[in-house]
């Protein structure tokens, strides 16, 4: 099987009307799809950009009025598209070669293509002649050159466009195989959030698009949720159950139990709040006056009397459960179960010789509580909860179990892309010189370091686990591998193996790539947001398998 291979993006460069277009289409495959840019343009804001070939996606850009350099040092291969210079001065003007210069000495490869006006006096050994001698005054005399006319537009029999088209397919092959391929799953900017982000930016700049990214951020798993844990018992050992902590860590709920309700926001999501309501004859009354979910905490089994407390504190159908403090029974086998079980179709028959069954309605699911937590309570409550507090919960609280960090895991994922891309695009901002992979660094390591620990990896947690377990400090923790805390050092490491990727993983990603020049030492959006976007998830890859690890059976004694 072929290794899978990497993306090379050729900028073709030159002034306006030099005929980019026209060679662009012409080299453009019949039997591959051309993929337009949405508003793709050709001026000062930015190259269009099209697919040649399987990862191979050709731009262009007029010089003037663009600035060439910014874009061409985005470029993994660099294509100068000159007209003729019409009796005086240079067809190469000075701009053009200072890029292609620049170009040449980063190691980017570089082509010439002359371009002939019909009727243009001289012909082509005449404009071949004059070129070479205009690239080799300017220090670009290596450059391959080739000389096509205008109106060349792929017809069978032009010997130049066929060479040229060879010259690119050789070099491109060439750098696929050096460029690293991009991961398995890896996922580009759809073209919703493209359209949106290129709107934002056209509207108000580059502070418009990072507020929008930062607003995507915000809304993540930003439902409102109020889940009550109520009993006249000690509410606080399953609230400190559920939040992964122990009684006098910083939010766990205080030992007596409380004569009034009271909140405890999940440290990490605040918009998910966890309620102590005490349920007793001298109790406070509730507040709010309503829960979305409610956990009655009884020692033993749970009573008619003590449900006929808690109802009165949800709305119709909402979740209601019950945990044992004394740890007896054992878990619902609904809360278990992949799947809710199919009901079988009934068969064909006499509607009189039909069974009816007289359906009762089901007492709440109890669960007990355990020393290793409630992952059964979390994943019964995230089946019943509508999807936007579910996912709110899912991300509020520390997974209980290995399934609950896979779920979690593949929920950040999922949106992964809004802190790459704010991570490039902050970069893009304020450029860091010499910082190749212009990505926020601090920015990913904050946001690497707030996933260890909603994965339940910092070394207070483990430690915890280890504890409630009865296990030798240490045992777990020897089974992660993930360092920790996450260092600068450690993200920068992580980012330069992405440094030689090029610019773009797909027509998407090379739009965004030309979206955002920064210029100099300093890369741009593209580079920037496939660096950022692979780290996070290869790092993600590693805190899963850690946390699967943690989370799974203990270890024999």
């Amino acid at each position: 099987m072929p290794l899978p291979r990497g993306d090379v993006t050729a900028l073709f460069l030159g002034p306006p009307g030099s005929g980019k277009s026209a060679l662009i289409a012409a080299l453009c495959d019949k039997n591959v799809d051309t993929v337009d840019i949405p508003d793709g343009r050709t001026d000062a804001a930015g190259p269009s950009l099209r697919a040649a070939a399987p990862g191979l996606f050709l731009g262009e850009l007029s010089c003037p009025p663009a600035t060439p350099g910014p874009w061409a040092a985005e470029a993994n291969l660099l294509v100068l598209v000159l007209a003729g210079s019409e009796g005086a001065g240079e067809p190469l003007a000075p701009a053009l070669g200072e890029a292609a210069r620049a170009a040449l000495a980063r190691g980017t490869p570089l082509l010439a293509v002359r371009s002939l006006r019909p009727g243009e006096a001289g012909g082509a050994a005449r404009a071949r002649e004059e070129t070479a001698a205009s690239l080799l005054r300017a220090g670009l005399g290596a450059a391959p050159l080739f000389v096509l006319p205008a109106d060349c537009s792929g017809a069978d029999g032009c010997e130049e466009l066929e060479r040229l088209r060879a010259a690119l397919r050789t070099r491109a092959d060439a750098l696929q195989r050096l460029l690293p391929p991009a991961q398995d799953g890896f996922e580009v900017l759809g073209a919703a959030e493209l359209e949106a982000v290129r709107e934002a930016f056209e509207t108000g700049g580059l502070e418009a698009a990072l507020s929008w990214v930062r607003a995507g951020l915000e809304r993540l798993g930003s439902a409102r949720l109020d889940l009550a844990v109520a009993g006249a018992g000690d509410v606080g050992l399953v609230l400190d159950a559920l939040l992964g902590l122990d009684p006098g860590d910083p939010g766990a709920a205080p030992a007596p139990a409380p004569t009034a309700p009271a909140a405890y926001p999940a440290p990490e999501r605040p918009n998910v709040v966890l309620w102590t309501v005490p349920l007793g004859p001298e109790a406070a009354p509730p507040r709010p006056a309503r829960y979305d979910a409610l956990v009655l905490v009884t020692p033993g089994a749970p009573t008619g009397e003590d449900w006929a407390r808690a109802r009165p504190l949800l709305p119709p159908d909402a979740p209601l459960a019950a945990v044992r403090t004394d740890g007896c029974g054992e878990d619902p086998p609904e809360a278990l179960e992949e799947e809710p079980a199919a009901a079988a179709a009934a068969s064909p028959g006499d509607p009189e010789d039909e069974q009816w069954e007289v359906l009762e309605e089901q007492p709440p699911p109890v669960f007990p509580l355990r020393p290793a937590g409630l992952p059964a309570l979390e994943r019964w409550l995230r089946r019943a909860l509508p999807g936007a507090q579910a996912s709110a919960l899912l991300l509020a609280l520390p997974p209980a179990s290995p399934s609950a960090a896979r779920e979690k895991a593949a929920a950040l994922r999922a949106g992964a892309w809004r802190p790459a891309l704010l991570a490039s695009l902050v970069a893009a901002a304020a450029p860091v010189p010499g910082l190749g992979w212009a990505c926020d660094v601090a920015l990913l390591r904050g946001q690497l370091a707030a996933w260890r620990r909603a994965l339940g990896l910092e070394p207070a947690a483990v430690a915890r686990r280890e504890r409630a377990l009865g296990l030798a400090a240490g045992t777990l923790a020897a089974r992660t591998h993930f360092p920790g805390p996450v260092t600068r050092a450690e993200v920068e490491a992580r980012l330069g193996a992405w440094a030689g990727e090029g610019t773009a993983g797909g027509a998407a990603l090379g739009a965004l790539s030309f979206l955002w020049p920064a210029g100099g030492a300093a890369a741009t959006g593209g580079l920037g947001y496939r660096a950022a976007h692979g780290v996070l998830l290869q790092a993600l890859e590693e805190m899963l398998a850690d946390a699967e690890a943690v989370l799974g059976p203990a270890p024999e004694p």
